[in-house]
């Protein structure tokens, strides 16, 4: 058996070695480097507990008013509150940012506006809202089409509808704005991709009642190829 000479073999430090002598010449930085993510996550901790939590309580108690206001349809009131000392959404929205209650003024503001037919100020809002929801978020990206509609934006109004049906992929509002989302396609005289849309409603979405009438919408567009 051939002898091993192990004076050939490359002598070196071991990867533990490596990791021990690094940690030695750099561990004043290292110790900087944990103290300041410690530090951040108490102060991230501490944000939420004491500053974000409170002002969370606070606009939901301010904002109840706003919400009765916009149920009852006074639109002036809820956008702008009653000068009783409740404020209306859009205060809610300037003195309470980056809270949910904030989040949802958004929304209610942003119907307000479509409802009052200021459509930009619909738009802009309702874009603002962002929620996984499966009910408001739909009627955000929805009403927000909506609002690109009467604009006569229809690329965006195709945008927002597309993101109401994945958003909201139900029987209660995916068919809603399928046959919205159709209508404009027929607006921009794209009439194969009108049909696409209504024929998913057809097939996807038989027990809605958008299925109810939806052939003579297909029939329609398909008169117009």
């Amino acid at each position: 058996m051939a002898d091993i000479k192990t004076d050939k073999l490359p002598v070196t430090n071991s990867a533990l070695d490596k990791a021990s002598n690094f940690i030695e010449e750099n561990k004043k930085s290292l110790a900087v480097i944990v103290l300041t993510v410690l530090g951040l996550v108490i102060l991230f901790f501490a944000y939420q507990k004491f500053y974000l939590a409170p002002r969370e309580t606070e606009a939901a108690n301010q904002m109840y008013k706003a919400q009765n206001y916009w149920e009852q349809k006074d639109w002036d009131k809820a956008i702008k509150g009653d000068g009783s000392g409740f404020p209306g959404f859009e205060k809610i929205i300037s003195d309470y940012a980056n809270t949910k209650s904030a989040n949802l003024a958004y929304y209610y503001v942003g119907i307000a506006y479509l409802n009052k037919g200021e459509y930009q100020k619909a738009a802009e809002n309702l874009t603002n809202y962002s929620g996984n929801d499966a009910i408001i978020a739909p009627l955000a990206l929805g009403g927000a089409g909506d609002a690109y509609v009467e604009l006569k934006d229809y690329d965006k109004a195709i945008t927002f509808f597309k993101k109401a049906v994945d958003k909201g992929n139900n029987l209660f509002a995916a068919p809603v704005y399928l046959k919205k989302l159709g209508l404009v396609y027929e607006e921009k005289n794209e009439f194969q991709s009108a049909i696409d849309a209504y024929t998913k409603i057809k097939t996807d979405y038989p027990e809605s009642t958008e299925n109810a009438t939806i052939d003579m919408y297909i029939a329609r567009a398909e008169g117009k190829l």
